[in-house]
C-alpha cells in the first residue's frame, strides 16, 4: 500500500471515528428524554414545559442553568426529584434541559 493511499485511509477511520461520538452524545441525551422527560414534556402535562416551545422555556432559562439543574434534582411543583432520571448527572440534567427548550 502506497503511503499515500494508507494517510487517506487513516484520515477517513479518523473523521468516522470523531463523528460517532457526536452521534453517541446526541443519541444518549435524545434516549433519556424519551426514557425520562417525555411522558410530561411532550405534552405539557401537569404544568410541564413543553419540549420545543420557546416561550415556555424563555422564563425558565433565564432563571440560570444552575437553579433549573438544582429545580430537576429537587422536584419542583409536579416534577419528582431527579425527574425520573435516576441514573443522570448533573451534565445529563443539562443537556436534556437544553433539548427541551431547544426549538424542534
Amino acid at each position: 500500500m502506497t503511503e499515500t493511499r494508507t494517510k487517506v485511509l487513516l484520515a477517513a477511520a479518523l473523521t468516522l471515528l470523531s463523528g460517532h461520538g457526536l452521534a453517541d452524545e446526541s443519541g444518549k441525551v435524545e434516549e433519556l428524554y424519551v426514557k425520562s422527560c417525555a411522558v410530561c414534556h411532550a405534552a405539557g402535562a401537569a404544568g410541564a414545559p413543553k419540549t420545543g416551545d420557546v416561550a415556555q422555556w424563555e422564563p425558565r432559562l433565564a432563571k440560570g442553568m444552575d437553579t433549573l439543574v438544582t429545580n430537576v434534582q429537587t422536584g419542583l411543583n409536579a416534577m419528582p426529584p431527579k425527574g425520573m432520571c435516576f441514573n443522570c448527572s448533573p451534565e445529563d440534567y443539562k443537556a436534556l434541559i437544553e433539548y427541551m427548550a431547544k426549538p424542534q
